[in-house]
């Protein structure tokens, strides 16, 4: 039974490991009110970046800085190369009031789903 109860547990956090990382088709509104963020580096920002979107590295040592000089009730839609620091600094966003945060995950998702061109 123990066995059982093991390989169930690690099939159940494979499925929901797969999930979270599995890029949702739900459609994200942006309108002229909201403000979209990447979070990746100057450089890979330079590569290719949603058009409009303001670069805010996450890396950066003045990253908290900078979100305090936002209006925490904005509208904000994050998004990196793949999800990870995207869903860090929402985190981050949500942990310092900020209301109104989307995690886009990575760029090309982020693009699909805020129907965004990326530009260089």
């Amino acid at each position: 039974m123990k066995k059982f109860l093991a390989l169930f547990a690690l099939v159940l956090a494979t499925t929901f490991a797969l999930a979270a990382c599995a890029p949702a088709g739900e459609p994200i509104t942006v309108d002229s009110n909201t403000i979209v963020i990447d979070v990746r580096t100057p450089s890979e920002y330079s590569e290719g970046h949603l058009d409009g979107a303001v670069n805010i590295d996450i890396q950066d040592a003045n990253f908290g800085t900078i979100l305090s000089q936002l209006p925490t009730d904005g509208e904000y839609v994050v998004y990196c190369r793949s999800g990870n620091r995207s869903a860090k600094a929402v985190e981050i966003m949500k942990a310092a009031g900020f209301t109104n945060v989307v995690d886009a995950g990575g760029v090309n998702d982020a693009s699909t789903k805020t129907g965004i061109a990326i530009v260089q």
